[in-house]
Formats: structure tokens, sequence, C-alpha cells
């Protein structure tokens, strides 16, 4: 019965009349609701300025509006960008826009969310969805707010459809996605492999389906590269590259920051090109460790560090000590606390008094056991006589001194200049993917820079040698003292087949 049917109000039964006025506020709901979603389905840009609450102060950066209104245009949109440019955020207005104004329909809808790490959903991505979900103007999205059945940690359930985290080594999972709308969110885009874009292809043929792949930029290699590159088969993707000057301008990159990460990595480092000016740009052909090797190895220790603590605790193994040879300069002494596989921490002092480092570094043996290893060159060899005066378990580190000839290369074929080009290219050989590595590094910006350093070359007598400490300093205008300490946590006490080299490694 409608209202048309009901010829006197009054003698209608209280359950007919609590029927017909559900029945009108679900019509008038529904209208409401058609109108709002043919305002904004087209328009994610106008969704993002009228439906999130702003403060005085804020508002989107032009270019992520600029984007979003690329997406509804060309449907393929890649964007390369600095860290820290807005990249997040812009991806989880894209997500509420898609899924509030397809929701209710006819027809069904799908988010795919997937990234490099699943770190990067678990811990970014979907975190930034519910931070922006909160700030949603429900009385204009014309709704109540999502409830805990709705949003949950890694998925946003509707009516009739639903947006969800698939992780990108699972290609099957997102070619089995299917929906009459359908977007594909890709984030931190460099590093996801071509067999997880090639599964999307098929869905995003035609009718209501969108990709939008986002990340800061790495090696000149794989389908995000190759997207920006404009190679063939891939024209139909729209490509915009946030600039670093444009971040700045918006206020997501404060410019001391950039000036900072210039000094600390160097303009033409891969890091200060990726990570700052947001560009593709390859490691150093003769550097020693390549940039994408240690972020593998930076991913690995932020998985170690979410295990629960009776998981993650390994036996501590060693402590790498590098002592600073002034207090001026900017050399710092630094300790690399190594459990296993995994640098747990770095403890860094800006002192260079040898009693004083030798405490720190004999608080951590006595509480961890294991051993030291201390580099003996200049006033490095206070330490070690001080810790051995002691009694604790420690080797010199004399990088300077001749290695074995026993320590070769993986090949078994190369030998090393001294013990500095053995250490650096053993823990290379470490970090190289082609090893199946287990190496953990923290994801310490300093770490980064030292380890990317670097360079080497092949002598004329066939043996390897490491850029020298000294070298790297007039290079760049900074000691690597934090990288020098990592290398001798791992460099074990001799190799299988070594032996110890007139006293010292």
């Amino acid at each position: 019965m409608s209202f048309a049917q009901a010829k006197d109000w009054r003698k209608l039964p209280p359950e007919v009349k609590q029927q017909l006025l559900e029945a009108l506020q679900q019509k008038t709901a529904s209208k409401i609701g058609a109108a709002f979603k043919r305002k904004y389905k087209d328009d994610p840009s106008g969704f993002v300025l009228d439906c999130f609450s702003w403060s005085v102060d804020e508002k989107p950066a032009a270019y992520q509006l600029e984007i979003l209104s690329a997406l509804v245009e060309f449907k393929r949109v890649a964007v390369r960008a600095p860290h820290s440019a807005g990249k997040t955020s812009l991806a989880a207005w894209a997500v509420l826009w898609f899924a509030l104004t397809r929701d209710g329909e006819t027809q069904d809808w799908k988010v795919v969310t997937t990234a490099s790490a699943w770190r990067q959903l678990k811990h970014f991505l979907w975190p930034e969805i519910a931070k922006w979900a909160r700030r949603l103007t429900w009385s204009k999205v014309l709704r109540s707010a999502f409830s805990s059945s709705e949003l949950m940690t890694l998925a946003l359930k509707l009516q009739s459809g639903e947006a969800f985290a698939v992780a990108s080594n699972e290609p099957a999972l997102i070619e089995g996605a299917h929906a009459d709308s359908l977007l594909y969110l890709f984030d931190e885009s460099k590093s996801i492999p071509d067999a997880v874009f090639d599964a999307a292809e098929g869905s995003l043929a035609g009718g209501d389906c969108y990709a939008l792949a986002i990340s800061t930029p790495g090696e000149p290699q794989g389908r995000f590269y190759k997207i920006h590159a404009r190679q063939p088969g891939l024209e139909s993707w729209w490509t915009r590259h946030i600039t670093l000057e444009e971040a700045i301008a918006s206020g997501r990159i404060n410019q001391s920051w950039a000036i900072e990460k210039k000094l600390l990595w160097g303009e033409q480092s891969a890091i200060y090109q990726n990570r700052v000016l947001g560009e593709f740009h390859t490691s150093d052909k003769d550097g020693v460790i390549p940039l994408s090797w240690i972020e593998m190895a930076n991913e690995r220790w932020e998985a170690w560090h979410e295990l629960e603590d009776a998981d993650r605790w390994l036996p501590f193994t060693s402590v790498g000590v590098d002592v600073a040879r002034s207090d001026i300069g900017g050399d710092r002494s630094v300790l690399a606390l190594r459990h296993e596989h995994v640098i747990s921490e770095l403890r860094k002092y800006n002192s260079a008094d040898t009693m004083e480092i030798s405490g720190h570094a004999a608080g951590v043996l006595k509480a961890r056991g294991g051993y030291g290893v201390v580099d003996v060159i200049g006033v490095g060899s206070g330490v070690f006589d001080r810790l051995r005066e002691q009694g604790f378990s420690v080797r010199a580190f004399n990088a300077a001194s001749s290695a074995p000839s026993e320590l070769k290369d993986k090949t078994g074929e190369v030998e090393f200049l001294n013990l500095r080009a053995a250490a650096w290219w053993r823990f290379r050989e470490m970090l190289d993917p082609a090893f199946g590595p287990t190496v953990c590094l923290p994801p310490d910006d300093r770490l980064i820079g030292d380890l990317c350093a670097p360079h080497w070359k092949m002598t004329s007598s066939g043996k390897i040698q490491i850029e020298s400490k000294d070298d790297i300093k007039k290079r760049i205008g900074r000691s690597t003292d934090d990288g020098d300490a990592v290398v001798m946590a791992f460099f074990e006490e001799r190799p299988k087949l070594g032996r110890v080299h007139q006293g010292v490694w």
C-alpha cells in the first residue's frame, strides 16, 4: 500500500502507518542519494573539496586535485613524486570517493588496493583511509558514518560493493576481481611485479574501470618506470611527476628537509634523486651496494620489527664499533648491534673520547654477550685495548691490512686488496637478491646513504678495491660511520676457510 492508496490515514493500523513512513523515508533517501552520486560520480575533486572537513589553514594541493580529475578523464593514471608529497592521502581520497559514489546502485563495485609490501597497506594506506573517513562530512555525503562492520582494518564493505587489500605477490586474486565499477590502487608501485599490472589489464579494457598507480620512483626498471617512460603499449596511461618545488609550495615538504637530505646523501645519489626529487635514478654503476638492495633489507627489518617480542629477539651476535677520529667535522662514533642476521639498532655518539666509547661498548657486551669488532685505525685502537683489557671478546679490524688470500668473493675467483674491500664486498653479497638474502637493516636515512656511498674498482692485479673512508669523505663531505659499523658487525670472526691474519682480520 502507498500513501496514494491510503484513503484515511487516521483509520490505518499503527503497523501499517509505520510501514508507510519507512517506505517514504527510504524513497526520499534514495532520491537524495541518487542526487549525491550524480553530482560527484565524475567529480572526485569536487567530492574532496566539499565532503571532507578542512581547517582554515589547510587544503588539497592543486596537483592532487589535478590528478583526481585526470583519473576520471583518462582512467589510467600513474604518479611519481618525492617522499611526503601527499600520495597516500590522494589514494585514500580516491578510495572513499569511488566507494561512496558507486554504492547502493543496481550495479556492484570493487576497489582493489595493493602495494609492493603488505606493510604499506597495513600501516599506511588503510590507516589513511580510516583517518579521512573520520573527516567526512556525513550530512553532505547523505548517509550515516561507517559502522565497525563496514570500515574494518583492511576493508570497506558497503551495500553493493567493497574495497579490500591484496598482497602484490598474488596476481591471481587481482585478476579475479570483477565488478561493474572497478578501481585498482597500486601503492608504492615501483616494486610491484609486472604480473600484478598484467592481472588487472583484463578488467581495465572498458566500462567504469580505473587504475591509479603512485610511488616514489626507484631504479629505471619495472612496469611503473616503463609507464612513465611512455614505452610502446603503455601510452594509454596518463602520467604525472610531482616536483619538489610543487611539494614545497603546497606545504607538503619543508625546504629545510630537502636541503638536509641533499647534504646527507649528495645531489647525484640515487636516494636523493628518488626520494627528494621524485626522479627515476639508478645507483652508481661503480657503487658497491645498489640502493634497491638496501631498501629490500629495510623491508625485511620492518617485518622483523612487527613480530611479537618473543619471536623478534634472536641471539645476540656482535657489536660493530666505529670510533670517530675527532669530535668535530660531523664524525660520530657508532655502535651497530647485531642479532644474527638483524641489525637491531644503531647507537650514535657525538664523541671521540675513547674511554667513553669503551664504556658504551662494554655495557653492550656485558649485558648481551657476543663479541665486539672495533676499527683500530687511529683512536679506535684505544677502545680495542681497553675492551680487551677488561676481558671482553673483541676483535681488531684494521681496514688497511692485507686480506688473507683465502678470502674471495662467492665465485671463489676474485681476491681483495685489503680487509676493507673484503668486508664491504662480503656484505654486498649478503644483500644480493640472487643469493636469497636475510639481512635486516633499520630504515635509517644516514645508514642508507652510507651504504650507497662507496665505489669500487678492479685493480690491475685482479683484486677488488673499495674506495677509502677518507676519499669518500672528500667526495660527499662526511664520514660513513654508520655504514662502517654495520659492515664490521657482519664481518664474521673468520670465514669457513679463513684464519686470523697477523693478529687482526
